[in-house]
């Protein structure tokens, strides 16, 4: 007879697999309050886009793609994270933490890796939102993201430099792959004839940046900066190298090509930046859902997004795409709270594209230097990092070594090595909280009672306090019945389990008799699989009352000293 499948055997499977797949997609949801919002959200919307128009340029150049890359990533990926992704506020796009990443692939693969590796590193976060894997930042700590951000801020900032020190610096490949070696090596090769010009267009756009929010918030300093530099530029015939040439329409989507050998080198790239495409834009999203009542965000829906959005960046010849945490922050801020003020910022880029490509062309890399080393500098928050250096040893140290392996590493390793470094300090101090301490005999005393333990355990027993404990237990001299108190015994894992079943065993070895008082109904059904109850003498061993098993541990005393004089 044939076996019914087994989505056969279980009655409503299919309903239970729509309602999942409709978690993931779009619904009427994400238009909720829209006639109430959208002149905010369109307001919101432009405002994203004058602030996210000179960072696309600068992330597009300093990944070591193009200038039009950094607007296609923003546009395609804008509009599709937007209407597929979990957030209402999240804006998409090109990021710093990105650029840090390509760098190093457009190096050693090309400029033509980068769209395959966006597109299959997208496939990968697509399918981390599937498998709901979005919940997993939640194991990433604090001060590990802080510190994963002060080493990409020191990195974006190390990348400028050689946009400074020569015109043809930041397209020769020369230089190293960490950001702190390439920078010192441009230096070492710079124009001196060039540099006096990069710097000017650099300090004028930083004192454009940090006088405009002075002035007016609401004035985009980034983009009056690199205006009035470009039109400094072309007035002075300043020698500075520009964007170039910029197409004014959207590419055709295709599919990268790339022979079968290149795509299997390219599968530990891919990895590493949908991790990190992953890492940012949930911290992106839980971010935005703290600042403003913008409703939830559901982290596998915005996994999902940003996985189609990173797809559809490199079919249009773009890169992989993340939220973008300062962008977000700016749509929250400027009033919007639907998503249709992200979709609008797209839109506001591509209108740049259709009819201001040629002058855009003209903006000097020099100023686009300058608005990615503010934006670097205010990644840094002082008051932030002096709290976590003040918290506690393990916390700061979590947070430094993250930052060192930053810069001078890998991101996805730096992730990886604070986190460990984060759980190690955890189990450690989880382990110091395991109490195991000899009580009195409670009540009047009676003849042999020097000759009884009573070992009580509290907090939490396992691997991490198993040999500690066994030592401190196992050591009780001169006794002839130890009395195991387990009321206060909290989390209890398999090897804290078998280290009490060590425990009795060494212990009645010694003929020392062991009984135990206190087994908690959640730890019953452990100590009997792992043979704790099994180790004891006899099953009358176990206790429920201390009264009881004191009275029994005196009648063994009153036995044995019969037994002697006998």
């Amino acid at each position: 007879m044939t076996r019914p499948a087994p989505h056969a055997l279980r009655p409503g499977s299919g309903h239970r697999f729509a309602a999942y797949l409709a978690g993931l997609l779009p619904s009427a949801r994400d238009v909720r309050g829209l006639g109430r919002t959208w002149r905010t959200d369109l307001l919101a919307g432009l405002t994203v886009g004058i602030v996210a128009l000179p960072l696309a340029l600068g992330f597009g150049v300093s990944s070591g793609v193009s200038a039009e890359a950094g607007l296609v990533t923003a546009i395609i990926a804008g509009v599709l994270a937007a209407v597929f992704g979990g957030s209402n506020v999240q804006v998409s796009g090109p990021t710093g933490a990105m650029v840090v990443v390509l760098l190093p692939i457009v190096a050693t693969h090309g400029v033509g890796a980068v769209a395959a590796v966006s597109v299959m590193a997208g496939v990968i976060v697509l399918a981390a939102g599937a498998l709901r894997m979005g919940r997993a930042i939640s194991f990433i700590p604090w001060p590990v993201i802080e510190g994963f951000t002060l080493g990409i801020a020191v990195i974006i900032f190390m990348q400028q430099v050689p946009l400074i020190a020569s015109p043809h610096q930041a397209a020769a490949g020369e230089h190293s792959s960490n950001a702190i070696v390439a920078a010192v090596q441009s230096l070492a090769g710079a124009d001196l004839a060039y540099m006096p010009w990069s710097l000017g267009a650099v300090l004028v756009v930083v004192a454009i940046m940090l006088t405009a929010p002075r002035i007016h918030r609401a004035l985009p300093g980034s983009l009056i900066g690199i205006i009035v530099v470009a039109v400094i530029a072309v007035v002075v015939h300043a020698p500075l190298a520009v964007i170039g040439t910029l197409p004014n329409t959207l590419p055709a989507p295709s599919l990268p090509t790339l022979d079968p050998g290149t795509l299997v080198d390219l599968v530990m790239p891919a990895l590493t930046v949908a991790a990190l495409a992953a890492i940012e834009s949930l911290l992106s999203a839980r971010v935005a859902a703290s600042m403003a009542d913008t409703g939830a965000y559901d982290p596998d829906r915005e996994l999902v997004g940003q996985g189609i959005a990173s797809i559809g960046s490199g079919l249009f010849g773009g890169m992989p795409a993340t939220g973008a945490i300062a962008r977000t922050a700016v749509n929250v801020r400027s009033g919007g709270r639907t998503r249709l003020a992200s979709v609008f910022h797209a839109l506001v880029l591509l209108t740049v594209v259709l009819v201001a490509a040629g002058p855009v062309g003209r903006i000097p890399l020099a100023a686009l230097a300058g608005v990615l080393m503010i934006t670097a500098v205010r990644m840094v928050r002082l008051q932030t990092m002096r709290s976590i250096l003040r918290s506690t040893r393990s916390d700061a140290t979590g947070f430094i070594v993250t930052a060192l392996v930053t810069v001078s590493v890998d991101l996805i390793v730096a992730v990886l090595i604070g986190v460990l470094c984060a759980g190690f300090f955890a189990i450690r101090n989880l382990s110091r909280a395991t109490g195991i301490r000899r009580e009195p005999i409670s009540g009047d005393a009676h003849p042999g009672d020097d000759r009884i333990a009573i070992i009580r355990f509290d907090g939490p027993l396992f691997f991490a306090a198993a040999d500690r404990v066994f030592t401190a237990v196992t050591k009780v001299a001169s006794v002839e019945v130890v009395i195991l108190r387990m009321s206060q015994l909290e989390l209890v894992d398999a090897t804290g389990a078998h280290i009490l079943s060590d425990i009795v065993q060494t212990l009645e070895r010694r003929r020392v008799t062991v009984l135990i008082k206190g087994v908690q109904p959640g730890h019953e059904d452990l100590f009997r699989t792992v043979g704790v109850l099994g180790s004891l003498r006899h099953h009358n061993h176990l206790f429920t009352a201390m009264d009881d098993a004191v009275d029994h541990a005196r009648s063994h005393i009153d036995r044995n000293d019969a037994a002697r004089s006998a």
